[in-house]
Parts: structure tokens; C-alpha cells; sequence
């Protein structure tokens, strides 16, 4: 993979899959996982994610990047809620096993999108801010490029390198997994406190999960 340089501007694919992913799963969630039609929030997104592509392109940098925010509080909004709802079906047993096993997956998998959303879009006041400061590395999180020594970053290619949406994938992947930093330590307030919220998101749906499946066994 390519590493993004701080003179480069970031590709905005990678997080408009993301929201494609987090849309189509929301809609293969069971009705009983979700408030409302099960298409509202999908519609709601896509319909924002086409102003705020258009206000990129046209420079538009602060709509852009408040229309990026509305779309992370919506799907962050679909995710607690369902996982409020998983909470309350599992104890009611209302939902077969495996049905409660895919859906609890699925919640789990968004998790980890919705916070990568947010992490790309909050660092260092979001993607256009970064570019236009063509500063190194991050002041939100301590990615291992920024470990390495000033003189070795050339060798390893990381002399001019900034975070891109991939690194906050993985740190996104690894908090949801281990419920906690692992290569990348955090350095703001902000990113502990949604860390912290990522982390207790993916222990409920975790703990639910494995408490189903002793009861059913």
C-alpha cells in the first residue's frame, strides 16, 4: 500500500466504501435490530453522502466537513440503537441462535467501521485540514511511522508521511478486538473518549454474544 504523503491530498474511496458497508449491513439486520423502516437511515446517508461529494469537489471544505459529521452521528445513532435492541431480544430469546450470532457479527463489524469513520474524519480537524497543514505524522495517535527515527523515516519511505483512512482502520480493528489501543497509543482527550465508547460497544455485543451461547448450550 502506498503511503500518504502530507503533500498528497488522501483518496475519499476507501471511507465511501465504508459507508456503503455500514449501509447494506444496517439493511440485512433483522427488523427487530432496527428503529423505524429498515431503509430510512440508508436513504438518509446516501442521500448526504451526495452534497457532501459534491462540496469536496467544489471546495467547499467546511460544508463538507459538517455534512461528514452529520453523517457519523446518523450511523452512529443506527449503531447504538440496534445494539440497545440486541440487548434487550437476546434475554427474550425472541431471535434463533444463529440469527442473534449473524447480527451480533454484523453489529460488531459496524462498530468497527463507524469509529474508523470518525477517527478519519476528527484527526487533526478532518482530511482537508491535515492536507493543508502538510504537517507529519498525527497529534491524535502515536502510529508506529512516527516512532521510527527522524534520520531511518527516509529508509522506510515515512519522511513526509501522514495517516490515511487504512491506518484508522486498523485502529479501529484492533480496539474493537482487544478492546483497546495495541500499536497505536493515543494522545488526545477526543480519541480516548471514543476509544473508550468504541471499546465498551464491542465488549457488550461480546458479552451478550457469549452469554446467549452458554444458555443455549
Amino acid at each position: 500500500m502506498t503511503m500518504i504523503r502530507t503533500d498528497q491530498p488522501e483518496p475519499r474511496w476507501q471511507v465511501i466504501l465504508a459507508l456503503f458497508a455500514v449501509t447494506g449491513i444496517h439493511l440485512a439486520l433483522p427488523k427487530e435490530l432496527v428503529i423505524g423502516p429498515g431503509w430510512l437511515l440508508p436513504v438518509v446517508v446516501m442521500g448526504l453522502l451526495v452534497p457532501t461529494t459534491f462540496a469536496h469537489h467544489m471546495g467547499r471544505h467546511s460544508l463538507n466537513h459538517i455534512l461528514g459529521i452529520t453523517i457519523g452521528a446518523i450511523i452512529t445513532f443506527g449503531l447504538v440503537a440496534s445494539v440497545i435492541l440486541l440487548v434487550i431480544t437476546i434475554p427474550g430469546k425472541k431471535e434463533p441462535p444463529l440469527e442473534l450470532l449473524r447480527s451480533g457479527g454484523a453489529l460488531w463489524l459496524t462498530n468497527i467501521l463507524v469509529f474508523a469513520i470518525w477517527y478519519w474524519r476528527l484527526d487533526d480537524g478532518g482530511p482537508q485540514a491535515r492536507l493543508a497543514k502538510h504537517e507529519f505524522g498525527s497529534h491524535s495517535f502515536l502510529f508506529p511511522q512516527m516512532q521510527i527515527e527522524r534520520d531511518e523515516r527516509k529508509s522506510f519511505g515515512a519522511e513526509k508521511w501522514r495517516p490515511g483512512f487504512v491506518d484508522y482502520l486498523f485502529v479501529a480493528f484492533t480496539t474493537s478486538s482487544t478492546l483497546g489501543p495495541t500499536d497505536s497509543p493515543l494522545l488526545s482527550h477526543w480519541a480516548k473518549l471514543f476509544t473508550m465508547t468504541q471499546s465498551l460497544i464491542s465488549l457488550t455485543i461480546m458479552v451478550l454474544l457469549i452469554s446467549r451461547a452458554v444458555g443455549v448450550l
